[in-house]
């Protein structure tokens, strides 16, 4: 056989043979967001109020797939449901919302562009490749900051209040502040004693800055997350883990797709790109919005515990849209407790499958090396024109 082609047949059989010995590495993920205008979360005395952006979001973001938003669907997207959005306001001019924003007082504008984005990844419908979580649902605009986007407990604590007595189902408050524990407190009893579910980040999206003038991340309690009835929510990127400039939280209930997200602007159909706690959490208002649609008949300490349960365990519970969906747990009280079934000893692995696995791992070595050792004489071969040493 000629050198070249004997050569050729030992590649082969190689490349063939190696397969057996290895683990296919994973795909790589695609549709990740690029070159998209940033969300702001406030704007200085001197800014521009928040437009539409020129550019679009072409392909699903990761977090489609990350929620499991498709499968969700099949079961709920939130028909009959009021989210209320206590934010920077709610823009009615966003396509994505249209005909399905309600504003109370002066919350139908928002300059800052932040509380439009929220709804947006709560109820977001239309036909492009960004949408809601929960894209049939109704939103409510309830104003929790001042105009450039400065929050304030009294303004949130009034927000929750207007928006029970707006007949919200499920209340979604977009910031995280470091005091006015009583007012609060007060509001999310209320929101409880008529059954509104109230969902807040557990950590703002950017830290404090310190003493020292840089960003202070170190892990402290937060308005209204800290209350016991909020369903409190963290961040998450796309690979699992969190900026490392971002502020730790105290024992979150829940971690949701909060860091290189999509979503739409006040107006237009272009889309913008944000990180933080504060999106995790619109998230899981939009998931409470799809269980309430789907089983009208849970509370919000239900659905509160769908969530919860429900999650992808992990360091901090990951929101799992379809699980709580579908879930069956117990309702009206705490979960109870399965009695253990009988312990079973599994049986041996049988001695033919575990010979059948010897020989066929040992037959791929044995042809590597068969391999390895012909690539290694052939060419010696050649040159002596395939004759014995004298």
């Amino acid at each position: 056989m000629p050198y070249d082609r004997c050569r050729r047949v030992l590649l082969i059989a190689a490349a063939a043979a190696i397969p057996a010995l290895m683990l296919t590495p994973p795909a790589r993920a695609d549709g990740d967001p690029v070159s998209l205008p940033p969300l702001r979360l406030r704007v200085s005395a001197e800014d521009s109020c928040a437009g539409a952006s020129d550019r679009k979001a072409e392909r699903r973001p990761w977090t489609h797939q990350a929620l499991q938003l498709s499968r969700s669907w099949e079961l709920s997207r939130g028909v009959g449901v009021t989210v209320a959005v206590i934010d920077t306001g709610v823009s009615a001019k966003a396509p994505a919302l249209s005909g399905r924003v309600d504003t109370v007082g002066a919350a139908g504008e928002d300059c800052v562009g932040h509380g439009s984005f929220a709804a947006g990844l709560i109820a977001g419908g239309g036909e492009g490749a960004v949408t809601g979580v929960a894209p049939a649902a109704d939103i409510l605009a309830v104003r929790g900051t001042d105009v450039r986007g400065r929050a304030s407990a009294s303004l949130v604590a009034e927000g929750i209040e207007t928006a029970v007595d707006e007949g919200a189902d499920v209340v979604y408050v977009g910031q995280a502040l470091a005091g006015g524990g009583k007012e609060l407190m007060d509001a999310v009893a209320r929101a409880g004693e008529e059954d509104v579910l109230v969902v807040a980040p557990a950590v703002p999206d950017v830290a404090p800055e310190g003493a020292d003038g840089r960003p202070d991340t170190r892990a402290r309690a937060y308005w209204p997350a800290r209350i016991p009835d909020v369903v409190s929510v963290v961040d998450h990127g796309p690979d699992g883990g969190r900026p490392k400039s971002a502020p730790e939280a105290l024992v979150p209930d829940l971690s949701a797709p909060g860091d290189a997200v999509v979503g739409i602007g006040p107006e237009g159909s272009g889309h913008f790109i944000g990180s933080g706690s504060s999106l995790a959490a619109a998230h899981v208002a939009g998931a409470a919005a799809l269980i309430r649609s789907y089983q009208p008949g849970l509370s919000a300490a239900d659905v509160a515990r769908r969530l919860t349960q429900g999650a992808y365990p992990d360091h901090t519970p990951r929101l799992d849209v379809y699980s709580g969906l579908s879930a069956v747990l117990p309702t009206g009280g705490p979960a109870v407790e399965p009695e253990p079934a009988p312990a079973r000893v599994p049986m041996a692995a049988s001695a033919g499958t575990t010979s059948r696995a010897l020989w066929i791992g040992g037959g791929s070595l044995a042809v590597v090396l068969v391999v390895s050792a012909a690539m290694a004489v052939v060419p010696r071969g050649k040159a002596r024109r395939w004759r014995p040493a004298e």
